[in-house]
């Protein structure tokens, strides 16, 4: 299975790329994994909502770049559907069983996902009503993954 992980912006802080890199080394026994970062744009304090759509929009220009015809696309959403990890992993066993061997999922910037991103996934994911930093949310969707291949494999993993 072939994942990638689709997100504006680089990972600026170093226990965060460590964190990234640990869980990337621990997945590549289970799946190719490939981190896909686009450009992201400078959003100004206090931005109207025309600026905000404006700024999704170019982000969403540059994710849709990335997202390939036969992937099957999960794009992290506020308002998304709230799995357990349980329920990830049966998500994820379930498209291989069907003969998905591309999963693309798709994490917004800091203001979240153009809408034509929203309508082009195939499965809309929240990891909860919060709102996490987009950076911090690649660890959290890494550790995810992680804890779904080493449920669905039977192996051990701390709860």
């Amino acid at each position: 299975m072939q994942i990638d992980i689709i997100a504006p912006g680089r990972v600026k802080e170093r226990y965060l790329r460590d964190a990234i890199d640990e869980y990337s080394k621990r997945l590549s026994r289970y799946c190719k994994l490939n981190i896909i970062e686009v450009a992201d744009e400078k959003t100004p304090d206090h931005a109207s909502e025309g600026v905000d759509r404006q700024i999704k929009a170019k982000e969403g220009e540059r994710i849709a770049k990335h997202l390939k015809d036969g992937a099957f696309v999960i794009a992290l959403a506020i308002n998304g559907k709230q799995l357990s990890s349980e329920e990830l992993a049966a998500k994820i066993n379930d498209l291989g069983l069907r003969g998905t061997s591309h999963i693309q999922l798709v994490i917004g910037g800091s203001i979240g996902l153009d809408d034509a991103i929203l309508r082009r996934a195939d499965f809309l994911l929240s990891f909860s009503k919060m709102t996490f930093p987009h950076q911090l949310m690649r660890v959290i969707l890494l550790e995810q993954i992680y804890r779904a291949y080493k449920i669905n494999a039977g192996e051990p993993y701390h709860k």
